[in-house]
């Protein structure tokens, strides 16, 4: 049965990575094309840094991803707060579906609902455009990450500020958001993925001045992919295995701290 189990999570390991590593290989191919393995080369790379259009794409898609992931998390936090703090079981279950709508649509019709509506402001599209609507379909997820958990938070917590006489802005800068932390951190990351990500909505409120790097690799790999493109997802990948080995390092780290100061009270 072990060796089944083994197998099977082999194939299916296999099925994740291998696109990847035939995309990382074929980046230092000298050919032009993924056809044939030619000879070991950076070419591709440094057509990469002389690609000065693609680079700012880059630049662009990350500025916009950061600033969408952080105005999100903001109104994400504040729309938790809301929907937590909601007496009425009907208001509370309300916002919530709400909440969802965004989630389980399907992209194509939320990137067209938001072409319409940018159209009826008479908004040109462009940084802006694409900049309000990351920050629509990113709040639903960060609203998703920071409730669960404000539920698990002990409300005593709140119950003893409130006695010692903090007021309501001390409660909520130095109880609740310290407790609800690693829900908005997760909340910020995963807006942050899914603005990276994101092509369907991007596509529908983007303007001829401005494109994201997922709009942009659309386009070229309608003319043939190019080896590029494979140069880029190589560099992005490693700076995404960077990212992980040093988170993993840092929760091992604060995992040892508390372990060492659960021992020092025992």
């Amino acid at each position: 049965m072990k060796i089944i189990e083994r197998a099977w999570l082999t194939f299916a390991f296999f099925l994740l990575y291998a696109p990847i590593l035939f995309l990382v290989v074929y980046s230092f191919n000298g050919g032009e094309t993924m056809q044939a393995f030619e000879s070991f080369s950076f070419v591709h790379y440094q057509e990469l840094w002389e690609d000065t259009r693609l680079l700012e794409i880059v630049l662009d898609t990350l500025i916009l991803a950061l600033a969408s992931s952080l105005i999100a998390t903001v109104v994400g936090t504040i729309g938790a707060l809301a929907i937590f703090r909601a007496q009425r079981k009907l208001l509370k279950e309300t916002l919530l579906g709400l909440n969802n709508v965004l989630l389980v649509s399907p992209d194509v019709i939320i990137g067209a609902a938001f072409l319409i509506l940018m159209t009826a402001l008479g908004l040109k599209l462009g940084f802006l455009t694409v900049l309000l609507a990351h920050v629509a379909f990113s709040i639903p997820i960060v609203v998703l990450m920071v409730l669960p958990k404000l539920q698990e938070m002990n409300r005593d917590l709140v119950l003893a500020a409130q006695d010692l006489g903090a007021k309501p802005t001390e409660v909520l800068t130095k109880v609740t958001l310290p407790v609800i932390s690693s829900g908005i951190v997760a909340g910020f990351f995963m807006a942050l993925t899914y603005s990276l990500d994101d092509f369907a909505v991007t596509f529908f409120v983007t303007g001829n001045g401005f494109s994201t790097l997922a709009v942009e690799v659309y386009s070229r790999a309608r003319q043939g992919v190019s080896l590029e493109i494979n140069a880029l997802s190589t560099l992005m990948l490693f700076v995404a295995f960077v990212l992980v080995l040093g988170y993993y390092a840092y929760s091992q780290k604060q995992k040892g701290k508390k372990t060492k100061l659960k021992e020092k009270v025992k």
